[in-house]
């Protein structure tokens, strides 16, 4: 009788796997304590993740002077998406208040990573979303959170106002001064840049001129970026260069995202006259404001009621992201067509964004050929068209409100250089010259 012998082989012991932990950090202020503050958060959380063997070190996803607002926070979304990916099993965060200062927030996050089994942990708490009474808790929590912050804001807020009252500024920062304590001194050298950008604006420059001018000589803004004609703007209407102060221009009118709102008359203003040292004496600034307001009636008579037009923001470029805006070309004149044009080409040229302009004309009956119409109708392309983003070639893509998109491209306007071609390009100079010297 054969015997029959079966080798078994020993199975292997399973080596459990290790639960991928990341965690979150936040600091709403980007002063040098708190960025100390965070930057020891980001070690401990690294070290704490890495000693456990039970756990793999994912990775510290952490936001910088941002508030407690999802959709203001870089690495919170960049952590939601990693999340959805698969790539996190466990979040850990210092608290409620770091997580997020607004319960529906806090809640709407918890529940989404809680439906994709991925627990977050509130170290202060002791908490963890996926538990039984894990939510419960964390609501009762959150909303303890959110008065405690409307209430530190209130008091900051009283502070400010009180100061406002007394002339007392609160910490901002504006070119050719510095504010030491309640003082403003004034920086010899920041000093001489806006000297430069009045008497620059005086002597016949345009506000676009000026930005250029600054930005090709390397001159750097206060916070060091470069210059937009927006913000040349904004230091030929302040007040604090003749030594006055206008108080309370801007509040925050929510806790919660803390955005800034221009004060139209909804609160209080204070105006401090000769309250510290001038850059600009009275006569030059009056003289600026008077020639900002001319400027304003004869370039934008209809201000404060701005014009819409149907590709109002509708139209993105496809080089930089910004949208296009309608603008007039020759205005003036009997040459004058309106074309659309990538802001950014039109504030600072090609060599910040070379995309293309496009006749008016054109647009019209180019979108007209996309929906099918034997004309372009305005509310018809409203309803059907969400965007359209403009790319290299002539190509634009409409994307429509159902998600489809459609690509066309135009074609630009063949120029014949005719005897008459050259003597209406020879008028139109010489209109422009004459506007611009009349100016």
């Amino acid at each position: 009788m054969e015997r029959s012998i079966r080798i078994i082989e020993p199975s292997k012991p399973r080596i459990p796997a290790k639960k991928r932990v990341v965690a979150y950090a936040r600091v709403s202020s980007g002063k040098d304590a708190m960025l100390n503050s965070l930057s020891a958060q980001i070690s401990y959380y690294s070290e704490l993740i890495q000693r456990n063997n039970k756990w793999q070190y994912v990775g510290v996803y952490a936001d910088e002077a941002q508030t407690g607002t999802k959709d203001s926070r870089v690495e919170f979304q960049r952590l939601l998406t990693d999340c959805r990916a698969g790539k996190v099993d466990m979040v850990i965060t210092k608290s409620i208040s770091r997580f997020a200062r607004n319960t529906v927030t806090l809640l709407e996050a918890v529940r989404e990573l809680k439906l994709l089994n991925i627990d977050v942990y509130f170290e202060k708490e002791n908490i963890h979303s996926l538990s039984g009474d894990g939510e419960l808790m964390l609501t009762i929590l959150a909303s303890f959170a959110q008065e405690e912050s409307r209430s530190v804001s209130e008091n900051c807020k009283w502070r400010i106002r009180n100061n406002f009252k007394d002339g007392l500024p609160h910490g901002f920062s504006i070119l050719g001064y510095r504010l030491n304590g309640d003082t403003l001194e004034i920086v010899p050298q920041e000093a001489e840049t806006v000297r430069m950008i009045f008497a620059d604006y005086l002597g016949g420059m345009g506000k676009n001129a000026i930005m250029k001018k600054l930005n090709i000589a390397g001159i750097k803004t206060k916070r060091g970026n470069t210059w937009l004609e927006a913000t040349v703007d904004r230091i030929l209407r302040n007040e604090k260069y003749v030594g006055d102060m206008l108080l309370q221009k801007v509040f925050i009118a929510d806790h919660i995202d803390k955005k800034k709102c221009i004060n139209h008359g909804m609160l209080p203003r204070y105006y401090v006259k000769d309250s510290h040292p001038s850059i600009i004496d009275r006569d030059t600034f009056e003289l600026v404001q008077e020639r900002l307001k001319n400027q304003a009636a004869k370039y934008n008579p209809g201000a404060g009621t701005p014009n819409t037009y149907p590709f109002s923001g509708k139209i993105l470029c496809g080089q930089c992201g910004k949208y296009y805006r309608r603008k007039i070309n020759g205005a003036g004149s009997k040459y004058a067509k309106p074309v659309w044009i990538c802001s950014t080409f039109n504030r600072h040229g090609k060599a910040a964004c070379p995309s293309k302009q496009i006749p008016e004309d054109i647009l019209l009956s180019l979108t007209a050929e996309v929906l099918g119409t034997p004309e372009f109708d305005e509310v018809f392309f409203k309803t059907q068209v969400k965007e359209m983003r403009v790319y290299d070639l002539n190509q634009l893509v409409y994307v429509f409100h159902d998600g489809h998109k459609v690509e066309a491209t135009w074609q630009d306007k063949s120029r014949k250089w005719t005897e008459e071609a050259k003597q209406q390009a020879r008028e139109r100079q010489l209109e422009n010259i004459k506007r611009r010297n009349s100016q």
